[in-house]
């Protein structure tokens, strides 16, 4: 499920503008972190084969951050992003997603140990598998996948929290149909979610949009404002049902009532 195209328009991590942001450690992971650390509610940005190291995902990381939200990219390569010079078969087998959920795993502890209370987490490509590990086990509370690669309906039917999923139009590894057939089983299963296709585009073009492609500008940064509106919208929405859940339970602990958004 990958090849070539999973690798176009690769970043200048030498380039891309200034970031507001700084790299600590979390959980024994280099991370770039932004936002106000005091925040009560976090976002795990996970990225593609190309590493935290990416300027314009670390500017997306700003651009959330500035909604409100603490925001961590770990670095779950170790360093060892992709390159043209390396075997991306090689590579992916060394950095196969499904085992680093559990590089994951201690991280969002750390935030919970650090007081956050609410932690979000979008994945990118590659970082996509991350994040839907991590919401079919519940380790996060939104999630959120853009131009994913790797996952399966299998997963997506296995997903227990809200969850949006930002497709292209030309994605071989997601195309359309697919990504369809992810909301069908969303709506099967009464997940709350979000899913939307953006038309004249192609995998990666969220945080590797062409800077001289008008048309990948515009669909970039309208998947990026949408991804910022869609943890607004889960957060606020999953604080009313966990409100209306305990005025409708009783004294007993026993459900008198019906929520729903």
């Amino acid at each position: 499920m990958s090849g070539p195209k999973c690798c176009q328009n690769p970043p200048a991590i030498s380039s891309g503008g200034e970031a507001d942001g700084e790299v600590l450690q979390i959980a024994s992971l280099s991370s770039y972190v932004s936002g106000n650390p005091d925040s009560k509610t976090a976002i795990i940005l996970v990225s593609d084969i190309f590493g935290f190291e990416a300027p314009k995902l670390r500017q997306l990381a700003d651009k959330v951050a500035a909604a409100g939200y603490y925001v961590v990219v770990p670095d779950f390569l170790f360093g060892d992003s992709w390159t043209p010079e390396t075997q991306l078969d090689d590579w992916t087998k060394k950095h196969a997603p499904e085992q680093t959920v559990e590089f994951a795993k201690p991280v969002v502890q750390a935030l919970k140990e650090k007081g956050i209370s609410k932690i979000g987490s979008a994945g990118f490509c590659w970082g996509a598998k991350v994040v839907v590990d991590l919401a079919k086990e519940a380790e996060i509370q939104v999630a959120a996948l853009l131009h994913p690669n790797f996952v399966t309906l299998d997963d997506i039917k296995g997903v227990k929290v809200p969850i949006a999923i930002l497709g292209a139009e030309f994605d071989e590894y997601s195309p359309p149909e697919l990504i369809k057939e992810f909301e069908a089983a969303l709506i099967a299963n009464e997940v709350y979610h979000f899913v939307k296709i953006y038309p004249s585009v192609g995998h990666g073009w969220v945080i590797r949009y062409n800077d001289d492609n008008p048309t990948e500008v515009k669909s970039a940064k309208e998947a990026q404002q949408d991804l910022v509106d869609w943890f607004g919208k889960a957060f606020k929405d999953l604080t009313l049902l966990e409100n209306c859940y305990y005025s409708h339970v009783n004294s007993h602990g026993k459900s008198v009532g019906k929520c729903s958004l």
